[in-house]
Order: C-alpha cells, then sequence, then structure tokens
C-alpha cells in the first residue's frame, strides 16, 4: 500500500445497475467486463469500497416503500421509479452476504482476486451499532440487541419494537436523532454480541482487503453509556470494543484495514485504538464554513494524527460537492484534499461534477450530464498526482506574504511542496472569492538553483524563474478567485 493512497467509493446498486444497462444484459460482480475494474486502476486508485454489497432487509424495503418522506425524494430525483427500484436501505443488514441482486455468494472473493491482480484492494462496509430490525438474531440471538428497562419504555415507547417472540428490542440511534425504525441496536458490552462481531469481521477479512466502519464511535464505551446507559441494566464493559476486535482481526489479516467514519472529534480516539484511517470530518467543516487560515491551521497537524486521516469533500452521507460548496469552490477543495496527507477519498460522480444526491435505499441513480470543466480539472489533477512524488514523498507547507506593503489578500492562499529524492510539485490555491496577490517562500533546495521552471498542469502554462531571484524575491503569485496553480518543478 502507497503511504497516501486513493479510495474511490462505488455505490455497489448503482453501479450494477448501470453496467447492465450499458452492455444491455444483467450483470453481476462477476460478469462486469475486466476493463470496467481495470479502468479504476488505470485512474490511480489503490481501494475500491464497494458499498452497500451486504443481503438487504426485507423489512426495511416495506418501510422504504411507504416512508412519505423517502418517496417523495424518489419522484423528485427518479420520476420514471417502480416499486422493483426500492431496495432497502444498505444500513439495515439483513445478513453479511452477497446480495443477490450483485451475484451468488462466491463472487465476493473473485472479485477481490480479480482486483488485487490489478493493484486494487477491495472495502466492505461493517455496520457495527445495528442490523436491520428483522435480522434472525433478534429471534435467535436477542441478548445480543439492547433491550430498555420498562421506566424508559413508558418515557419512550418510539425506541422499541416487538419482534416476532414478542420481545421488546430497541431501534438503532445516536445520541442526536430518532431511532432508525428499520434497525436494531446491538449491545456493545454483551460478551455474546462482541464475539458475534468478531466471527463477522473474519468472514469479511477472508473476502475483503478492509472494512469502513459505520459511524464507528457509536462503539465506544463512553458513547454507548452516553446513549444508553441510564436505559439498560448491562454493566459496563472494561475494555473498549474496537480494542478487543481489531487486533484479532489484524492477527488472521495483517494487511487488512479499519477505517473509521468518525464524527464529534472522536477520530484520534479511534486512531489510538487501532482503526488505520478516520473521517476527517474537521477539514470538510473548515473547507466549508472556515477561512484558509482555519484550513492551514488544521493542516498543520503532527504526521502521527494527519497521515491517518481520510479526506474528503463529499459521500453518499454529504451533499454533492457542487451544490453544497458552490461549483468554483467545489473545485478548489477537491484539489485541497486530494493534495494532502492522508487517504484521499473520492465518490462516484465526485470527477464529473454530479449535482444529484441519490437515496441509497434506490437501485439505480438518474442519468445526469457531465460537467465538462470539473471533468477537466479532475483529469489534470489526476495525473498531477499519478506518480511517487504525491503518495510517497515530503510534504512541506509554504509560508505566504504580502506581495506589497498593505496588501491582505495573501490571506486567501494556501500552498504546499511535495519533494521526492530531487523531484518537487508545488501546489499553490486560492482559497477565497476575492482575487489574490502573495509571495510564496519556496523551499531553500530550489532557490540554489541556476534555473527554474514551472509547468502549471492546469493550463499549460511554463515560467521561467532563476533560483537567485527565488532566492530574493520569492514566488510572486496572482490567482483569480478560487483559481490554483498546480507545477510540476523543472530544475
Amino acid at each position: 500500500m502507497r503511504k497516501y493512497p486513493h479510495l474511490l467509493e462505488l455505490n455497489a446498486f448503482f453501479f450494477i445497475s448501470r453496467m447492465s444497462e450499458k452492455y444491455g444484459r444483467k450483470l453481476t460482480l462477476a460478469t462486469v467486463p475486466n476493463d470496467e475494474w481495470k479502468s479504476l486502476g488505470d485512474q490511480g486508485f489503490d481501494y475500491l469500497w464497494l458499498m452497500g454489497v451486504w443481503k438487504r432487509s426485507p423489512g426495511s424495503r416495506s418501510h422504504a416503500l411507504k416512508e412519505p418522506n423517502l418517496c417523495h425524494a424518489y419522484d423528485l430525483i427518479l420520476p420514471d421509479w417502480k416499486r422493483e427500484d426500492v431496495t432497502g436501505s444498505p444500513y439495515a443488514i439483513f445478513s453479511y452476504e452477497l446480495d443477490p441482486y450483485l451475484g451468488r455468494e462466491e463472487e465476493l472473493l473473485q472479485l477481490k482476486m480479480k482486483l488485487n491482480g490489478m493493484g486494487i484492494g477491495l472495502i466492505l462496509d461493517f455496520v457495527p451499532n445495528h442490523l436491520a430490525f428483522d435480522h434472525p438474531w433478534t429471534v435467535q440471538h436477542p441478548e445480543r440487541f439492547v433491550s430498555c428497562k420498562p421506566e424508559t419504555l413508558k418515557v419512550h415507547p418510539e425506541w422499541s419494537f416487538i419482534t416476532l417472540e414478542g420481545k421488546k428490542l430497541a431501534h438503532g440511534r445516536d445520541p442526536y436523532f430518532a431511532p432508525w425504525i428499520d434497525t436494531v441496536q446491538v449491545n456493545f458490552w454483551s460478551e455474546a454480541l462482541r464475539h458475534a462481531w468478531l466471527e463477522v469481521l473474519l468472514k469479511i477479512a477472508r473476502v475483503a482487503d478492509g472494512v469502513r466502519c459505520d459511524m464507528a464511535m457509536l462503539g465506544l464505551n463512553d458513547i454507548f453509556q452516553q446513549v444508553w446507559g441510564d436505559h439498560i441494566q448491562t454493566v459496563r464493559a472494561e475494555t473498549e470494543f474496537w480494542a478487543e476486535v481489531i487486533p484479532e482481526v489484524k492477527k488472521a489479516s495483517p494487511s487488512f484495514i479499519f477505517i473509521a467514519e468518525v464524527y464529534w472529534d472522536l477520530d484520534w480516539t479511534l486512531q489510538q485504538l487501532g482503526f488505520d484511517f478516520t473521517y476527517d470530518k474537521r477539514l470538510y467543516d473548515r473547507l466549508f464554513y472556515d477561512s484558509p487560515l482555519s484550513v492551514r491551521d488544521h493542516l498543520k497537524a503532527e504526521p502521527v494524527y494527519r497521515d491517518k486521516c481520510l479526506r474528503f469533500i463529499e459521500n453518499h452521507d454529504e451533499e454533492r460537492a457542487p451544490v453544497s460548496f458552490g461549483k468554483k469552490k467545489s473545485q478548489a477543495a477537491g484539489i485541497v484534499m486530494a493534495t494532502i496527507p492522508g487517504l484521499r477519498f473520492f465518490h462516484e460522480g465526485q470527477m464529473e461534477g454530479r449535482r444529484i444526491r441519490t437515496p441509497v435505499h434506490l437501485r439505480r441513480e438518474p442519468k445526469e450530464s457531465v460537467d465538462s470543466e470539473t471533468a477537466s480539472i479532475y483529469r489534470k489533477l489526476f495525473k498531477f498526482i499519478q506518480n511517487p512524488i504525491t503518495h510517497e514523498g515530503d510534504w512541506t507547507f509554504l509560508a505566504s506574504y504580502p506581495a506589497w506593503e498593505k496588501s491582505q489578500t495573501y490571506l486567501g492562499i494556501m500552498a504546499w511542496a511535495w519533494v521526492h529524492g530531487q523531484n518537487c510539485k508545488l501546489v499553490i490555491i486560492n482559497y477565497s472569492m476575492l482575487r489574490t496577490q502573495g509571495i510564496i517562500h519556496l523551499p531553500e533546495f530550489l532557490t540554489r538553483r541556476f534555473f527554474v521552471q514551472f509547468h502549471d498542469a492546469l493550463t499549460d502554462k511554463i515560467y521561467d524563474r532563476t533560483g537567485e531571484e527565488l532566492f530574493q524575491k520569492g514566488l510572486y503569485v496572482d490567482l483569480q478567485p478560487w483559481q490554483a496553480h498546480l507545477f510540476d518543478v523543472v530544475t
């Protein structure tokens, strides 16, 4: 694995539906032509997160067919939708077996082997906090789930449901939202549940190279205490759930990676418990809400934390980047997240500038035209970062200074250098809505060169400077709002 790898999220149902339409016959994971998978490696992706492969719940599908807000979303986004297009939530899992819509059970391992041969690792979902409310365990092993105290049920009857055996179990929830009524809440303090989850993870590790763990922080003892501690009779576990299962899985599969979806600034906590990468929601929020100074401060974190951050500007839980950020700002934000240390995470459609966020309860998505400007920028960006310099090199933040006295526009500039041996790339971004002018001080080894050439991968323009000029004056830049330079440096 490269030090700073690339990950692509593909919705499994959307992908198979799209491929089946493209080739005019029903395809499965095993029958998708190899060139379709190979194209992912050609684009530079090290990992493929195939989201939503596990067997969907009949109960969740029934809920998704009658929930008014979801049906309204289907009408808006996919006006020609039919009942068979509704699959239920991929996060209300009925069984950790391949959903039949995607193929036979053995096709997952076949796909892993095929992708591995192309240099791509396969990432699958693990949803630790809950299962579908009609999961067989609710009847066979009710002790693995949360059963609320009678006094809690009186105050919050909506938190629970009655199983086929007449037992009241809790729906999955977090501290800030109403229960997910198509799910059942696991009991992280149950020894039986922890053992069962370990078996599931070991099973996944046989057919994949890693897991993306949904809402991973909900498994922390302090968070589980906050959500359920006052409402159940189970004694708090002495050890953390993740501290128990991650080492055991890695003992069996040393290269298997754990990725945490995590919020509430608990990413460092989960890194300490063994996660290889954690969602960097703070960077997303700072790119969205804050100034370039705030973004710069966050990027200056120590490498021990920084290198395990998963950088993103959209995923299936967020609005599409051009909708949330705006088109130009989303392009600049995409350049930021793709050129800094960490795991760089891309969402299908991000590189084409898609604007429609399709509910994950559907098996197909609407057709949407490609935004040619965004697609062009991403093509050039991927070519720029597809090399050892930005995957294995040393990353250095570069200071910017006023272009002249009392000029403050330079505060919108962010700049950094990637160095690998004698090779260097520079990234300079105006992350603001104003035109900026500023001076960038470059790494010292460049200023000692007699002659330096800067080739901009975005515009194909070439700028020539002498080392003496760069030493005495620095590199002057003048950028329009949200504009960037991606410089290949030739000395």
